[in-house]
C-alpha cells in the first residue's frame, strides 16, 4: 500500500480553498446587489412621498391665501413650514423633507416666471427602477432616464404660471 506524497494533499487542499473562497465572493457579491438594488427601490418611493407631500403643501399655500390677500405661490419652502400671512402661524408642511436620493434637503426648485415655487425635483442623476406604474397625475414620471426628471409641480392651470425649469 503506498501513501500519497503529502505535498500532493496539500496542493489538493488549497484548490478546495480557492474553489470555497471564490464561492463565497460571488454570493457576497450578489447579496450586495440586491441590497442595492432594494436600497435604491426604498429610496424612490420616499422620494414620491416626499415629493407628493412638498406638492400638496404648495397647493395649500396657494389655496389658502386670507381674505383680501391674493392667491400666491411660496417664495421660499420655509413658508410651507412657517405661513405668516396669517395671525396664527398656518403650517402646510410639518417638516422639510429631505431629497432620499442624495441624502440632504437640496431640492431643486421649479419657480415660475413671476418667482414662486411651484414644485420640486431631485437633483440626482441616477437611473430609476421605477419606470410605470405611478399615480395618473405623474404619468410623465413613466420613461424617465433619471429621478430628477421627476418633477412634483403643481399643474399651471391650478393657479400658477408656466413653470421656470
Amino acid at each position: 500500500m503506498s501513501a500519497r506524497p503529502a505535498g500532493r494533499q496539500r496542493g489538493f487542499t488549497y484548490l478546495g480553498l480557492l474553489f470555497f473562497v471564490a464561492l463565497l465572493a460571488a454570493g457576497l457579491g450578489m447579496a450586495g446587489e440586491l441590497w442595492s438594488t432594494q436600497s435604491q427601490r426604498e429610496k424612490e418611493e420616499e422620494l414620491l412621498f416626499a415629493g407628493r407631500q412638498i406638492r400638496a403643501a404648495i397647493q395649500s399655500f396657494n389655496d389658502s391665501a386670507p381674505i383680501g390677500q391674493p392667491r400666491r405661490l411660496p417664495a421660499t419652502l420655509q413658508e410651507l413650514l412657517e405661513d405668516k400671512r396669517w395671525p396664527v402661524t398656518h403650517r402646510h408642511l410639518r417638516r422639510l423633507y429631505v431629497d432620499p436620493m442624495t441624502g440632504k434637503a437640496d431640492w431643486l426648485l421649479v419657480r415660475t416666471a413671476a418667482g414662486g415655487i411651484q414644485g420640486v425635483r431631485s437633483r440626482s442623476g441616477v437611473r430609476p427602477f421605477k419606470r410605470s406604474g405611478f399615480a395618473q397625475d405623474e404619468d410623465a414620471f413613466e420613461g424617465a432616464d433619471s429621478v430628477g426628471r421627476w418633477v412634483f409641480a403643481l399643474d399651471p392651470s391650478s393657479g400658477g404660471s408656466r413653470p421656470n425649469i
